[in-house]
Protein backbone atom coordinates (compact mmCIF):
# COMPACT_ATOMS: atom_id res chain seq x y z
CA UNK A 1 0.00 0.00 0.00
CA UNK A 2 1.38 3.37 -0.65
CA UNK A 3 1.33 6.17 1.79
CA UNK A 4 -1.49 8.37 0.67
CA UNK A 5 -2.36 11.84 2.05
CA UNK A 6 -5.76 13.53 2.23
CA UNK A 7 -6.98 15.00 -0.52
CA UNK A 8 -8.24 18.56 -0.74
CA UNK A 9 -11.84 19.61 -1.36
CA UNK A 10 -11.91 22.39 -3.71
CA UNK A 11 -9.04 23.80 -5.68
CA UNK A 12 -8.23 25.57 -8.78
CA UNK A 13 -6.36 24.27 -11.98
CA UNK A 14 -6.12 26.80 -14.45
CA UNK A 15 -9.98 28.53 -14.73
CA UNK A 16 -11.32 25.71 -13.48
CA UNK A 17 -12.67 24.76 -9.91
CA UNK A 18 -12.45 20.93 -9.40
CA UNK A 19 -14.05 19.74 -5.93
CA UNK A 20 -12.77 16.52 -4.38
CA UNK A 21 -15.83 14.30 -5.40
CA UNK A 22 -14.88 14.64 -8.85
CA UNK A 23 -10.63 14.35 -8.62
CA UNK A 24 -11.87 11.05 -7.14
CA UNK A 25 -14.27 10.40 -10.30
CA UNK A 26 -11.16 11.57 -12.69
CA UNK A 27 -8.80 8.84 -11.04
CA UNK A 28 -11.24 6.36 -11.44
CA UNK A 29 -11.98 6.56 -14.44
CA UNK A 30 -8.96 4.95 -15.21
CA UNK A 31 -9.39 2.02 -12.81
CA UNK A 32 -8.56 -1.24 -13.43
CA UNK A 33 -12.64 -2.09 -12.86
CA UNK A 34 -13.48 0.14 -15.44
CA UNK A 35 -10.71 -1.10 -17.75
CA UNK A 36 -11.63 -4.96 -17.40
CA UNK A 37 -15.45 -3.86 -17.98
CA UNK A 38 -15.12 -2.31 -21.13
CA UNK A 39 -12.68 -5.10 -22.13
CA UNK A 40 -15.00 -7.86 -20.99
CA UNK A 41 -18.49 -6.95 -21.36
CA UNK A 42 -17.76 -4.04 -23.97
CA UNK A 43 -19.53 -1.61 -22.20
CA UNK A 44 -18.94 0.01 -18.61
CA UNK A 45 -21.95 1.36 -16.65
CA UNK A 46 -18.97 2.75 -13.91
CA UNK A 47 -17.06 4.82 -16.43
CA UNK A 48 -20.79 6.70 -17.84
CA UNK A 49 -21.48 7.51 -13.86
CA UNK A 50 -18.11 8.67 -13.51
CA UNK A 51 -18.44 10.79 -16.42
CA UNK A 52 -22.00 12.57 -15.36
CA UNK A 53 -19.85 13.44 -12.17
CA UNK A 54 -16.92 15.38 -14.25
CA UNK A 55 -19.42 16.80 -16.77
CA UNK A 56 -18.61 20.43 -15.22
CA UNK A 57 -14.73 20.48 -15.36
CA UNK A 58 -14.37 17.67 -18.39
CA UNK A 59 -16.44 19.24 -20.99
CA UNK A 60 -16.67 17.24 -24.29
CA UNK A 61 -17.88 17.62 -27.64
CA UNK A 62 -20.81 16.28 -29.26
CA UNK A 63 -20.04 14.21 -31.01
CA UNK A 64 -17.15 12.70 -28.97
CA UNK A 65 -16.12 9.39 -28.58
CA UNK A 66 -15.55 7.32 -25.03
CA UNK A 67 -12.06 7.82 -26.18
CA UNK A 68 -12.20 11.33 -26.74
CA UNK A 69 -13.89 11.41 -22.92
CA UNK A 70 -10.99 9.75 -21.55
CA UNK A 71 -8.80 11.80 -23.35
CA UNK A 72 -10.34 14.79 -22.00
CA UNK A 73 -10.46 13.70 -18.71
CA UNK A 74 -6.50 12.75 -18.74
CA UNK A 75 -5.67 16.05 -19.79
CA UNK A 76 -7.21 17.40 -16.25
CA UNK A 77 -6.19 14.68 -14.14
CA UNK A 78 -2.26 15.03 -15.16
CA UNK A 79 -2.72 18.99 -13.76
CA UNK A 80 -0.25 19.78 -11.33
CA UNK A 81 -1.90 19.27 -8.15
CA UNK A 82 -4.22 16.38 -8.57
CA UNK A 83 -1.96 13.57 -10.37
CA UNK A 84 -2.25 10.27 -9.18
CA UNK A 85 0.06 7.19 -9.30
CA UNK A 86 -1.41 6.48 -12.58
CA UNK A 87 -0.48 9.76 -13.71
CA UNK A 88 3.02 8.64 -13.24
CA UNK A 89 2.81 5.68 -14.78
CA UNK A 90 1.50 6.89 -18.23
CA UNK A 91 4.15 9.23 -17.59
CA UNK A 92 6.80 6.66 -17.48
CA UNK A 93 4.79 4.14 -20.17
CA UNK A 94 4.88 7.41 -22.78
CA UNK A 95 8.64 8.60 -22.07
CA UNK A 96 10.72 5.72 -20.73
CA UNK A 97 9.07 2.16 -22.25
CA UNK A 98 7.70 3.90 -25.55
CA UNK A 99 9.59 6.93 -25.75
CA UNK A 100 13.14 5.35 -25.52
CA UNK A 101 12.15 1.74 -26.20
CA UNK A 102 9.77 -0.22 -27.76
CA UNK A 103 7.28 -3.33 -26.43
CA UNK A 104 9.53 -5.53 -28.91
CA UNK A 105 12.79 -4.59 -27.58
CA UNK A 106 11.61 -4.41 -23.55
CA UNK A 107 9.13 -4.92 -21.21
CA UNK A 108 7.51 -3.81 -18.15
CA UNK A 109 6.36 -4.71 -14.92
CA UNK A 110 4.02 -3.84 -12.51
CA UNK A 111 3.77 -4.60 -8.67
CA UNK A 112 6.66 -6.54 -8.75
CA UNK A 113 7.63 -7.99 -5.55
CA UNK A 114 11.14 -7.24 -3.74
CA UNK A 115 11.48 -8.18 -0.42
CA UNK A 116 9.01 -6.81 1.85
CA UNK A 117 7.98 -4.63 -0.28
CA UNK A 118 6.27 -4.21 -4.36
CA UNK A 119 7.99 -2.04 -7.00
CA UNK A 120 5.48 0.01 -8.60
CA UNK A 121 6.58 -0.05 -11.75
CA UNK A 122 10.10 -2.10 -13.40
CA UNK A 123 10.90 -1.74 -16.91
CA UNK A 124 13.77 -4.79 -18.26
CA UNK A 125 15.92 -3.88 -21.49
CA UNK A 126 19.34 -4.21 -21.30
CA UNK A 127 18.71 -4.27 -17.01
CA UNK A 128 16.00 -4.16 -14.51
CA UNK A 129 14.93 -0.64 -13.73
CA UNK A 130 12.95 -0.47 -11.07
CA UNK A 131 10.83 3.30 -10.62
CA UNK A 132 9.05 4.23 -7.00
CA UNK A 133 6.55 6.13 -7.56
CA UNK A 134 6.22 9.13 -5.31
CA UNK A 135 2.75 11.91 -6.23
CA UNK A 136 1.41 14.91 -4.56
CA UNK A 137 -0.65 12.44 -2.48
CA UNK A 138 2.03 10.27 -0.89
CA UNK A 139 4.23 10.83 1.88
CA UNK A 140 8.04 9.56 2.27
CA UNK A 141 7.45 7.78 4.82
CA UNK A 142 8.18 4.17 3.54
CA UNK A 143 10.42 5.39 0.63
CA UNK A 144 13.77 4.30 2.52
CA UNK A 145 12.83 1.26 3.22
CA UNK A 146 11.49 0.59 -0.42
CA UNK A 147 14.51 1.62 -2.47
CA UNK A 148 16.89 -0.84 0.57
CA UNK A 149 14.44 -3.66 -0.89
CA UNK A 150 14.70 -2.96 -4.64
CA UNK A 151 18.15 -2.66 -4.55
CA UNK A 152 18.74 -6.06 -3.41
CA UNK A 153 16.95 -7.21 -6.80
CA UNK A 154 17.20 -4.64 -9.38
CA UNK A 155 20.37 -3.31 -10.69
CA UNK A 156 19.06 0.13 -10.72
CA UNK A 157 16.46 2.16 -9.03
CA UNK A 158 15.09 5.18 -9.49
CA UNK A 159 12.20 7.79 -7.51
CA UNK A 160 10.18 9.62 -9.19
CA UNK A 161 8.26 12.41 -7.93
CA UNK A 162 6.11 15.73 -8.36
CA UNK A 163 8.69 19.14 -7.91
CA UNK A 164 7.81 19.35 -4.58
CA UNK A 165 9.33 16.08 -3.36
CA UNK A 166 12.66 16.49 -4.73
CA UNK A 167 14.43 17.41 -1.67
CA UNK A 168 12.46 15.32 -0.11
CA UNK A 169 13.57 12.21 -1.45
CA UNK A 170 17.29 13.57 -1.74
CA UNK A 171 17.51 13.38 1.98
CA UNK A 172 15.97 10.20 2.04
CA UNK A 173 17.64 8.32 -0.67
CA UNK A 174 21.47 6.73 -1.38
CA UNK A 175 23.60 8.48 -3.81
CA UNK A 176 23.37 5.14 -5.91
CA UNK A 177 19.42 5.74 -6.57
CA UNK A 178 18.08 8.14 -9.20
CA UNK A 179 16.11 10.46 -9.23
CA UNK A 180 13.42 11.68 -11.49
CA UNK A 181 10.67 14.53 -11.51
CA UNK A 182 7.70 14.88 -13.00
CA UNK A 183 6.72 19.19 -13.90
CA UNK A 184 3.74 20.86 -13.65
CA UNK A 185 3.74 20.33 -17.99
CA UNK A 186 4.14 16.82 -17.49
CA UNK A 187 7.64 16.38 -18.54
CA UNK A 188 9.87 14.05 -16.83
CA UNK A 189 13.71 15.10 -16.10
CA UNK A 190 16.34 13.46 -14.73
CA UNK A 191 17.55 14.87 -11.61
CA UNK A 192 20.21 12.70 -10.41
CA UNK A 193 21.11 9.48 -12.33
CA UNK A 194 20.83 6.14 -11.28
CA UNK A 195 24.38 3.63 -10.92
CA UNK A 196 23.79 0.64 -12.24
CA UNK A 197 24.86 -2.12 -9.94
CA UNK A 198 24.12 -5.70 -10.74
CA UNK A 199 26.58 -6.84 -8.85
CA UNK A 200 25.11 -5.70 -5.59
CA UNK A 201 21.76 -7.54 -5.58
CA UNK A 202 20.83 -10.42 -2.66
CA UNK A 203 20.45 -13.67 -4.91
CA UNK A 204 17.93 -14.96 -2.13
CA UNK A 205 15.58 -11.70 -2.39
CA UNK A 206 15.71 -12.31 -6.06
CA UNK A 207 14.60 -15.59 -6.19
CA UNK A 208 11.95 -14.73 -4.02
CA UNK A 209 10.56 -12.46 -6.43
CA UNK A 210 10.72 -15.31 -9.60
CA UNK A 211 8.12 -17.70 -10.27
CA UNK A 212 9.52 -21.23 -9.82
CA UNK A 213 9.36 -21.86 -13.97
CA UNK A 214 11.36 -18.72 -13.98
CA UNK A 215 14.03 -19.39 -11.12
CA UNK A 216 14.40 -22.58 -12.76
CA UNK A 217 14.81 -21.34 -16.20
CA UNK A 218 17.69 -19.13 -14.58
CA UNK A 219 19.46 -21.67 -12.98
CA UNK A 220 19.75 -24.10 -16.14
CA UNK A 221 20.89 -20.80 -17.82
CA UNK A 222 23.86 -20.58 -15.57
CA UNK A 223 24.38 -24.15 -15.84
CA UNK A 224 23.12 -25.11 -12.60
CA UNK A 225 20.97 -28.27 -12.34
CA UNK A 226 18.26 -28.50 -10.15
CA UNK A 227 18.25 -31.98 -8.14
CA UNK A 228 15.35 -34.57 -8.41
CA UNK A 229 13.42 -33.82 -4.99
CA UNK A 230 9.69 -33.86 -3.93
CA UNK A 231 7.74 -30.87 -4.70
CA UNK A 232 7.98 -30.13 -1.14
CA UNK A 233 11.43 -29.62 -1.03
CA UNK A 234 12.42 -28.13 -4.58
CA UNK A 235 11.56 -24.48 -3.54
CA UNK A 236 14.58 -24.74 -0.01
CA UNK A 237 16.82 -26.50 -3.15
CA UNK A 238 16.65 -23.71 -5.38
CA UNK A 239 16.81 -21.08 -2.78
CA UNK A 240 19.90 -22.97 -1.69
CA UNK A 241 21.36 -22.79 -5.05
CA UNK A 242 20.32 -19.48 -5.99
CA UNK A 243 22.15 -17.98 -2.35
CA UNK A 244 25.54 -19.41 -4.50
CA UNK A 245 25.10 -17.60 -7.60
CA UNK A 246 27.44 -14.67 -8.72
CA UNK A 247 24.68 -11.76 -8.09
CA UNK A 248 25.51 -10.23 -11.60
CA UNK A 249 25.82 -13.08 -13.51
CA UNK A 250 21.99 -13.93 -11.68
CA UNK A 251 20.70 -10.41 -12.26
CA UNK A 252 21.52 -10.64 -16.24
CA UNK A 253 19.65 -14.41 -17.00
CA UNK A 254 16.92 -13.12 -14.97
CA UNK A 255 16.43 -10.02 -17.47
CA UNK A 256 16.81 -12.13 -20.10
CA UNK A 257 14.13 -14.67 -18.85
CA UNK A 258 11.97 -11.78 -17.50
CA UNK A 259 11.84 -10.23 -20.74
CA UNK A 260 10.60 -13.57 -22.23
CA UNK A 261 7.90 -14.67 -19.90
CA UNK A 262 6.94 -11.59 -19.32
CA UNK A 263 6.68 -9.64 -22.55
CA UNK A 264 4.17 -7.14 -23.72
CA UNK A 265 4.76 -7.63 -27.32
CA UNK A 266 1.64 -9.12 -28.20
CA UNK A 267 -0.08 -5.91 -26.66
CA UNK A 268 1.55 -4.33 -29.41
CA UNK A 269 -1.53 -4.19 -31.53
CA UNK A 270 -3.74 -3.51 -28.98
CA UNK A 271 -1.73 -0.26 -27.58
CA UNK A 272 -1.72 0.97 -31.17
CA UNK A 273 -5.87 1.58 -31.15
CA UNK A 274 -6.45 2.93 -27.74
CA UNK A 275 -6.11 6.27 -27.10
CA UNK A 276 -2.38 7.56 -25.21
CA UNK A 277 -4.42 8.37 -21.69
CA UNK A 278 -5.34 4.33 -21.55
CA UNK A 279 -1.72 3.01 -22.80
CA UNK A 280 -0.50 2.44 -19.22
CA UNK A 281 -3.65 0.76 -18.41
CA UNK A 282 -3.35 -1.94 -21.02
CA UNK A 283 0.07 -2.65 -20.47
CA UNK A 284 -0.99 -3.68 -16.61
CA UNK A 285 -4.49 -4.35 -16.53
CA UNK A 286 -4.20 -8.09 -17.86
CA UNK A 287 -6.98 -9.01 -20.37
CA UNK A 288 -7.67 -11.84 -22.67
CA UNK A 289 -6.62 -11.94 -26.29
CA UNK A 290 -10.25 -12.62 -27.00
CA UNK A 291 -11.74 -9.08 -25.91
CA UNK A 292 -9.21 -6.75 -27.20
CA UNK A 293 -11.58 -6.06 -29.98
CA UNK A 294 -14.39 -5.78 -27.60
CA UNK A 295 -12.14 -3.56 -25.80
CA UNK A 296 -11.64 -0.81 -28.96
CA UNK A 297 -15.00 -0.85 -29.95
CA UNK A 298 -16.11 -0.49 -26.84
CA UNK A 299 -13.51 3.00 -26.57
CA UNK A 300 -14.41 3.99 -30.06
CA UNK A 301 -18.26 4.00 -28.73
CA UNK A 302 -20.06 8.08 -29.52
CA UNK A 303 -20.97 9.17 -26.01
CA UNK A 304 -24.16 9.39 -26.56
CA UNK A 305 -24.59 5.64 -27.93
CA UNK A 306 -22.81 4.93 -24.45
CA UNK A 307 -25.62 6.94 -22.19
CA UNK A 308 -27.15 3.99 -22.66
CA UNK A 309 -24.52 1.75 -20.35
CA UNK A 310 -25.51 3.69 -17.46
Amino acid sequence: MKDSLQAESGRSWGNVEINTTQVSALTRLFSSTVFRELANKGRSPLLMRLLGLTESVARRQSDATVGDALEAAFALLKTAGMRNEYVYRSALTKKILMGKHSLRTASMLNEFRAGTCKADLVILNGTATAYEIKSERDSLGRLANQVQNYQKVFATVNVIASEDHIEGVRQVVPENVGIMCLSRRYQVSVEREAIDRPDCICPVTAFESLRSVEAAEVLKALGVAVPAVPNTQRHGVMRDLFAKLDPASLHREMVITLKRTRSLASLSDLIDQLPSSLHAAALSVPVRRSDHDRLVEAVATPLDAAMGWA
